[in-house]
């Protein structure tokens, strides 16, 4: 039975990863979970400087999930590759590092910086504000997603993967345009913009008034997006939104995704990850299914 997916040149134990900002490095995780067993791990996003992120409350449970505002608080580059990264080497599992920033030069200093790394590839958080276009995000204006995936093409050594907002239009001309730049791999979906209300105190729950909505309720919506998105581009898709067990990540691989994510679960149930992979190997020996990647896009 093998369960290695490959992509962009770069070969995965197996399909499951962890989503940026919901596992941090691996740190807080590695009691609860033998990073060995993961195809990978995803950072947290790291700026070229330290980020603050928004005022608190910045996280709340909502119905079938939860939204935040974090607002990618982080330690900057330099704290990242000394702390995390050299924490990661201790495992034998890829490296991918989620890069953000609020203009252009933002990006391209951080993925210079991880050029001399030992890191498997690059996840580009265009769901941040550009300071330059008045804080519309980057992911959500194809003309944007095209330039800055292709400046960070020039630079960077590892391959490059976008991570598409699904807040927008049509999710399918961002893919294209990342992909037109030359983007490696798509990940998606990140959060759905969402907001809560305490009618007792009718105030916002968030300080920052919205916020990211992730965990099971998205999952309909993002395994959509992956389809469609699957049809429209030729490179691969990391897939996540939603995913709570096996049965989620294998709904994600039919749909088109080579590997999957989990995220908002992390924080319900700290084995999730872990559990995926095994799940996954279940359904494989339970179906005769001898590779992995015959399950990608199998949906008739």
């Amino acid at each position: 039975m093998n369960t290695a997916v490959n992509i962009a040149g770069v070969t995965f134990q197996n399909p499951v990863m962890t989503a940026s900002g919901t596992f941090g490095s691996g740190m807080e995780y590695s009691d609860f979970v033998d990073l060995n067993r993961l195809g990978a791990v995803v950072t947290k996003g790291v700026a070229n400087v330290p980020w603050e992120g928004n005022p608190t409350p910045r996280v709340a449970e909502v119905y079938g999930g939860m939204l935040n505002a974090i607002g990618l608080q982080n330690p900057g580059i330099d704290v990242f590759i000394e702390r995390d990264l050299a924490f990661l080497k201790k495992y034998d599992t890829k490296v991918i590092v989620n890069v953000c920033g609020k203009t252009v030069e933002d990006y391209l200093e951080v993925v210079e910086r991880l050029s001399d790394t030992d890191v498997s590839m690059l996840e580009i958080n265009v769901s941040c504000p550009n300071v330059k276009e008045g804080a519309i995000a980057f992911g959500q204006k194809a003309e944007s997603l095209y330039d800055i995936t292709s400046q960070i093409k020039k630079k960077a050594k590892q391959p490059v993967i976008m991570k598409l907002s699904p807040n927008v239009t049509d999710i399918t001309e961002m893919a294209r345009a990342a992909e037109a730049a030359g983007a490696d791999a798509l990940s998606m979906i990140n959060t759905i913009t969402g907001m809560k209300i305490d009618i007792h105190r009718r105030k916002f729950v968030l300080a920052n008034r919205t916020g990211g909505m992730s965990g099971p309720a998205v999952k309909p919506v993002a395994v959509r997006m992956v389809y469609q998105t699957a049809q429209a581009v030729k490179i691969p898709i990391i897939g996540m939104g939603g995913i709570g067990n096996a049965e989620d990540a294998i709904e994600f691989l039919l749909a088109g995704a080579s590997a999957v994510a989990v995220g908002a679960m992390n924080f319900v149930n700290p084995y999730t990850t872990v559990e995926v992979v095994e799940g996954i190997e279940a359904y494989m020996r339970q179906y005769g299914i001898e590779n992995v990647t015959d399950l990608i896009g199998g949906v008739m």
